[in-house]
């Protein structure tokens, strides 16, 4: 898809009936920078899950507070974000960096990357660095589902422009990005509160693997992995490999 409707939907991608684990995501700070690039900083709250081998009493709670800052090129045509836990960062801290950029084709390339280093000792080190890439790895690929369910949406709801507030389809019915909202979440047509999107979704739920073929068929590069060295020795951190992926949207 067009580089704007991704980069749109990269935005409105919580909730999703794919991201149950988000619970919720505000925005902080928003800004144009001299150059004219628009950098906006979130909060997401998200909700884990601790292996059954985790050491009881090391985390109180679930939740993890996680700080995304974007900046996002409209000339360059090419999206940056940077997401970080702020919460538990001696267990693990998980760093995550997202692009999205239009390719020749006009369609748009997205690459995330993720770094996983744990402070802990006695053993755990190692493994909890292990577990966080294997689950990282598994997954990514809701996630992707996730981004083009609303890419989906959007492009079906016939936005008129990046802006954001109330529009109105071709039919002359009026929408909103709570309707796009509405129908990620939606497991059917009923939830939906557009007449326009409810139709729109009716007419998707005739396919229920329409945004899953659309996510896998999109891969054009597999993950990959390379090892870099500790930058933080002295006190004993390790930095797990880098896991990445491309795919094209």
């Amino acid at each position: 898809d067009a580089w704007p409707t991704v980069t749109l939907a990269f935005f409105l991608r919580y909730p999703n009936r794919y991201a149950s684990h988000v619970i919720s995501a505000d925005v902080l700070s928003r800004r144009l920078t001299p150059s004219g690039t628009l950098v906006t900083t979130r909060l997401i709250l998200k909700r884990g899950m601790l292996p059954a081998w985790f050491p009881r009493g090391l985390v109180q709670r679930a939740e993890s507070w996680i700080v995304e800052e974007s900046e996002v090129d409209l000339d360059g045509r090419v999206l940056t974000c940077q997401t970080r836990n702020l919460d538990h960062v001696k267990i693990m801290e998980v760093v995550e960096t997202t692009q999205l950029r239009e390719a020749e084709n006009g369609t748009t390339i997205h690459k995330t990357e993720a770094r996983f280093v744990s402070g802990l000792g006695w053993g755990l080190k190692k493994r909890i660095e292990e577990y966080s890439a294997n689950k990282f790895k598994s997954n990514i690929e809701k996630s992707r589902l996730g981004l083009a369910l609303v890419v989906r949406l959007l492009r079906e709801a016939r936005p008129q422009s990046l802006n954001f507030g109330h529009r109105m389809t071709s039919d002359g019915s009026g929408w909103s990005y709570h309707d796009i909202h509405a129908a990620a979440v939606a497991p059917s047509p009923t939830a939906l509160t557009s007449p326009s999107l409810t139709r729109t979704h009716t007419r998707a739920s005739q396919s229920n693997d329409s945004a899953e073929s659309l996510a896998k068929s999109s891969a054009i590069v597999q993950p990959s992995t390379s090892t870099e060295t500790a930058s933080r020795p002295s006190q004993g951190w390790v930095r797990w490999p880098w896991s990445s992926r491309e795919d094209n949207v």
